[in-house]
């Protein structure tokens, strides 16, 4: 009997992580609001950084990135001997499961979750375990009820991806008083620049004290360096060093990591870009709020994106195409049991309000 080359069946079992589509149907390049990039772009302060990076191609980067570790640090009154870093935040959540999960063990999130955990806790041979959501929204109880012996990470993201919704700092800490000491509790904080100050869910607070809390950010997002892949992570000494062990050797760039000290460094943009976000958002939602009666409502969110349902006459696999031909590229998710959502980035002023007129038009053309 001839033995063919086969992969481990965890690893057969991986349903590939799918981005956000960059071009239509026919090929041409439009007003792509499908992976919640920052539609103000990159600092200039990060851009000039990043040219400047070319000076040293022919050398490794700092594979301490002792200067990014410490930027990030300052900046967030943190220990930067704490600080993990990786090629964007989904190493940091791969790294994560790699050294805390296995064959026999299970890896729990919550449906409607980020579509990189499942991949994650499947590389490494676990068994991802689903808790049900509240109302689309992350449900801190069901989380607690589904911890098993068998538990050894917890993925939680706040705000969450693709929902948009956000857990509180008295939730965040309800769920890690239920989450056993062997068990890593991951605070996914893709999106947290986006939040108002008022709305810290205590998740640095948490990985300051506790041996089990990882906390997890990325440059990709606000901060406009989404090409560059750079995320970090903070937590317990313990927890640094065995993602240390397995992360990659030199994996971000020295441009890279010029540039998200630049970044860092330049909070004026920031601050606009969280001040466009909360405008445009606000008033996207409320856009969606008038077409109500014709089955629109995007769930409320805390993040640069909405994840708008269609349970009405329009469906969303027509508005997603009919969105397309109009000149905007949006998030269709049927993939993550959402063949009724949308998930919209919250784009430049001409990029949100004509979307919704595009959106609009197509509702009444629905009936």
């Amino acid at each position: 009997m001839t033995t063919m080359l086969a992969p481990k069946p965890w690893i057969d079992a991986i349903a590939p992580y799918v981005p956000g589509r960059s071009t239509t149907d026919d090929g041409r390049k439009v007003a792509k609001l499908s992976s919640n990039e920052n539609p103000l772009g990159t600092s200039d302060a990060a851009r000039t950084a990043f040219i400047a990076g070319a000076a040293s191609l022919d050398r490794y980067p700092d594979a301490s990135a002792a200067e990014l570790r410490e930027a990030i640090a300052a900046a967030n009154g943190l220990d930067p001997a704490r600080v993990v870093y990786g090629t964007g935040s989904d190493e940091i959540l791969h790294l994560a499961a790699g050294a805390y999960a296995g064959q026999g063990d299970e890896v729990l999130f919550v449906k409607f979750g980020f579509s990189v955990y499942p991949i994650a806790a499947r590389r490494v041979g676990a068994e991802p375990v689903v808790a049900p959501d509240r109302d689309y929204a992350t449900d801190i109880d069901a989380l607690i009820a589904h911890i098993t012996p068998k538990t050894r990470v917890i993925f939680v993201a706040n705000p969450n991806n693709p929902t948009g919704t956000y857990s509180p700092a008295s939730d965040i800490a309800r769920l890690h008083a239920a989450t056993p000491a062997d068990c890593l509790l991951v605070i996914d904080q893709a999106y947290a620049e986006y939040l108002e100050p008022a709305d810290d869910d205590g998740a640095f607070a948490l990985a300051q004290s506790a041996t089990n809390v990882l906390v997890t950010r990325t440059f990709s997002k606000i901060f406009g360096l989404a090409a560059e892949r750079i995320g970090w992570g903070y937590a317990s000494a313990p927890v640094i060093e065995a993602l240390h062990k397995i992360r990659a050797p030199f994996n971000v760039t020295t441009a890279g990591q010029m540039a998200a000290i630049a970044a860092i460094g330049d909070t004026a943009f920031v601050e606009s870009s969280r001040a466009h976000n909360l405008k445009w958002r606000t008033w996207f939602e409320g856009e969606i709020a008038s077409m109500g009666n014709k089955g629109l409502r995007a769930v409320p969110s805390k993040a640069n994106f909405s994840l708008v349902l269609f349970e009405g006459k329009l469906t969303a696999e027509t508005a997603y195409h009919g969105l397309m031909d109009a000149g905007y590229i949006v998030r269709w998710l049927p993939g993550q049991g959402l063949p009724h959502g949308l998930r919209i980035t919250i784009g430049t002023e001409d990029e949100i309000t004509g979307l919704t007129t595009a959106l609009r038009k197509l509702v009444e053309a629905a009936g």
